[in-house]
């Protein structure tokens, strides 16, 4: 059995959910531990009885070291400052043989079984963000994303998680400072730094909107293929990572940030799956709370109003640059 956590509030309800019903529907074996950061996040999972899942309440998760810092750090930074501890508290609560943190705003499009098998005997697995050259933050957000990170519950494993987590409790800010940022930056020099640490190769694991200008997206036997064209590697499309992802007013979405460019072919192959996933959560949402709000405040169209011609096209067209209209997508 693979098995996940993740952390997440209302805000982000619908998504969470979604990945989620997207593991469901693409790995046969798995069980999804689920951190509830607010109280209406955990009524709802609670209420939904999902199958595969375990919903841990922030009573249950909080000790006196997560408590103590809490009080400095705002809502993001305390949510990558309890990232290791969710790890931590599942492997000694439940007597797991390994765990993988997953983010909530990931969607699953093929069997990650994969990915773990590619550890083969490691016990840490780490994601790089294979930057394009235009986006890349290395020196500041780090070389790996925290995104899909597995430890085995092994000496190796806990030695590096125990690093890891005592570090976060001490520093865990959204600022860099000394050569760290948020819980990200300390896993930049691990595959020196400690023993057993494998980083993924395969392609498809962590495909995301810093990266996805590099690859070639192919249909082979209804699969998605992501083909890296200066490399000549391709691998299965395991997931995706919607970093930036906005509910907007007027019933309309950003897909991810301005900067970013995403071709016509990953808008149909990977967000329009994405908005279809995250309304048939929505929906089951809404089956047990009709009045949950299951997303942040939606974000305004500032950047859009900001230029004549971007405020027409849009208007027309329904959508401008990564700003669509829901109709559009669906």
């Amino acid at each position: 059995m693979l098995n996940y956590c993740t952390l997440f509030n209302s805000a982000y309800l619908s998504r969470g959910l979604a990945m989620y019903y997207s593991l469901e529907d693409h790995c046969n074996d798995f069980h999804l531990y689920i951190f509830a950061f607010d109280n209406d996040c955990l009524t709802v999972l609670l209420s939904l009885k999902l199958k595969h899942a375990t919903i841990i309440s922030l009573k249950e998760f909080e000790d006196d070291e997560l408590l103590a810092v809490k009080p400095g750090r705002t809502a993001g930074e305390y949510c990558w400052t309890c990232t290791s501890s969710t790890i931590w508290y599942c492997l000694k609560t439940y007597a797991l043989g390994h765990c993988t943190y997953i983010d909530a705003d990931l969607l699953f499009f093929s069997d990650p079984k994969g990915l773990m098998d590619e550890m083969n005997e490691r016990s840490v697995l780490i994601t790089a963000h294979r930057y394009t050259a235009e986006h890349d933050q290395s020196a500041l957000s780090g070389f790996y994303c925290v995104q899909y990170i597995t430890f085995k519950n092994t000496d190796e494993g806990l030695s590096a998680l125990n690093w890891w987590r005592n570090a976060c409790l001490e520093w865990c800010y959204k600022r860099f400072e000394d050569g760290k940022f948020g819980d990200q930056k300390y896993l930049d020099d691990w595959t020196t730094r400690f023993t057993g640490v494998h980083e993924l190769t395969n392609i498809g694991g962590g495909v995301a909107p810093w990266n996805v200008q590099q690859y070639d997206l192919l249909h082979k036997a209804n699969k998605i293929q992501v083909l890296d064209t200066t490399f000549l590697k391709e691998d299965e499309l395991i997931f995706y990572h919607f970093h930036d992802f906005r509910y907007c007013i007027q019933k309309s979405f950003r897909l991810t940030a301005e900067q970013y460019y995403l071709s016509k072919a990953v808008i149909k192959d990977i967000y329009k799956p994405y908005i279809k996933a995250l309304v048939a959560a929505e929906n089951r949402i809404r089956t047990v709370n009709k009045e949950i709000t299951f997303h942040e405040p939606l974000l305004n169209f500032d950047w859009i109003k900001r230029v004549i011609g971007r405020r027409v096209t849009f208007i027309l067209k329904g959508y401008y640059r990564n700003y669509y209209k829901k109709r559009r997508l669906i």
